[in-house]
């Protein structure tokens, strides 16, 4: 920690990839694009976890478990499924290894290649809907609301911790229903639910939208995503839900019986987040001395570090710390009670801010006669000193108020760095002087968006769902357009 991490505003990429390493988050593996995520990340990301999963639940999900292995055959049965995954996807060809006949270590058994290939997964659409034909005959066996807690892979070339790795962790929601209403809600509900978490949970405020045509999941007939603005000007997609329409049952042959006795194809929908979000978690809040958390997915809320010199007063700190911890936990705050004495409390300090720990008390024996404790909040540095008789109701209030202010800074930046383009000029000069959110004009056509990526490497974020029909003219084209949509570079 003796090392200053670098400035996000001069190395970016330098400052987010040492934030990862010194606050013990993830590392990389000796398999090239994987990652080991750390004990420290793992317990964030189970805190996402289990406030998803509840949210999930409260909506009627429940959870399952399908294999990792799909075979080569079923992603061919969707024409645009494959084609979207087929760059990116794992094959396993044998199913054994022997010792090498020079004795230097093993080798593939030849003679153990697979009848049919399968495909490490990429996703599970294909399993799962060739399951769920064995699993609906009726109306009466539909809605089926699943979702999957599981590791994917898709092999990336250039890779980054969290935000781009061959093999992520996630969950992927999957669900049949008996009519496109039902279907086209269920997509719409579990965007909501993304960005309720995203924004009551994270602290980072995201726009609700449609992708484009080009944009959209392989095998969708809509795709719908939240997207956020990192402190760098990139926007970064933290979730999306699509609706499948009966593409993955017409190709699975899943139909239903309705309540007349007529046969017909299940809709379908598919929705998701991942290992992503713990790199938006970094990028949205953090600054240059590390992690900055919200108090909802910090997996320690408080650290109470202990001053003394002497054994006498450490014995008296620690028994005051030790009701502290006490009173804290008593209320629902998750509490540490850093009581080694291998570190100095200055060192613990540096630690705790680097971990983006969100409240620090230090107690000292001064602090023990005047009946107080000095209380410092890690959003904005500020330290005040306050009676410990007052601890858990200050510390409760304390949290609500670091919660909201980091998603405000991070919403403030966000409006800050959202700009209207009304031509070519102003949208190039936007991109490269500023960055952000471009609010701009597109003739919604695939090959003005391409020219536009081409000559930009700007992308089409999301045709916002909360906004109007506004006539105006594509900035690249020229010709007519009837609402604005969002540009940025992107992660």
């Amino acid at each position: 920690m003796a090392q200053a991490i670098p400035k996000k505003s001069e190395d970016y990429s330098g400052w987010y990839n040492e934030i990862v390493k010194r606050a013990d988050l993830a590392e990389h593996s000796p398999v090239r694009g994987c990652m080991i995520i750390k004990p420290y990340g793992f317990s964030i990301w189970e805190k996402m976890q289990q406030t998803l999963d509840r949210m999930f639940k409260e909506t009627g999900h429940s959870n399952a478990y399908f294999p990792i292995f799909v075979p080569k055959s079923y992603l061919s049965k969707e024409a645009d499924h494959v084609e979207g995954f087929a760059k990116e996807c794992a094959v396993v060809t044998h199913y054994r290894l022997k010792n090498s006949d020079t004795g230097e270590g093993v080798i593939v058994d030849p003679e153990a290649k697979l009848e049919e290939e399968l495909i490490i997964r990429p996703t599970s659409e294909t399993v799962i809907w060739d399951t769920y034909k064995n699993w609906i005959q009726s109306y009466r066996d539909l809605p089926i609301l699943v979702n999957q807690w599981a590791n994917v892979v898709r092999w990336e070339m250039r890779t980054r911790l969290f935000l781009r790795t061959a093999e992520f962790l996630w969950q992927e929601g999957h669900t049949a229903h008996a009519t496109r209403q039902e279907a086209e809600e269920e997509t719409l509900r579990m965007l909501d639910v993304y960005a309720t978490f995203a924004e009551d949970y994270m602290a980072m405020p995201v726009i609700k939208g449609s992708k484009t045509e080009s944009e959209k999941f392989p095998g969708a007939v809509d795709t719908y995503c939240i997207e956020a603005l990192m402190q760098d000007g990139k926007a970064l997609q933290a979730g999306t839900s699509h609706f499948l329409g009966q593409n993955f049952a017409k190709a699975f042959d899943v139909k239903f019986a309705d309540k007349e006795g007529k046969l017909e194809h299940v809709w379908g929908t598919s929705w998701g987040v991942s290992t992503r979000l713990m790199g938006a978690l970094i990028m949205a809040h953090s600054d240059d001395d590390g992690l900055v958390l919200p108090p909802k997915l910090a997996p320690i809320e408080v650290v109470i570090v202990p001053i003394y010199r002497n054994d006498e007063q450490k014995s008296m700190v620690e028994d005051k710390a030790d009701v502290i911890q006490e009173q804290l936990r008593e209320a629902g705050i998750t509490v540490k009670f850093d009581n080694r004495d291998t570190h100095k409390p200055g060192w613990k300090f540096a630690e705790y801010e680097l971990k983006g720990v969100p409240v620090r008390l230090a107690l000292g024996p001064k602090d023990l006669e005047n009946g107080t404790v000095e209380v410092a909040r890690r959003d904005t540095r500020e330290k005040e000193v306050i009676s410990l008789e007052s601890v858990t109701t200050h510390i409760k209030s304390l949290l609500v108020d670091i919660q909201d202010n980091i998603y405000k800074r991070a919403f403030d930046y966000r409006a800050a760095n959202t700009s209207v383009a009304n031509n070519w000029e102003e949208f190039t000069n936007i991109l490269d002087e500023k960055g952000g959110f471009i609010e701009a004009h597109w003739d919604g056509t695939a090959e003005t968006e391409d020219k536009i990526k081409e000559e930009t490497k700007a992308t089409i974020r999301c045709i916002p769902i909360d906004t109007k029909d506004e006539e105006g003219n594509c900035i690249y084209s020229g010709n007519p357009s009837k609402r604005r949509v969002i540009f940025a570079r992107a992660y």
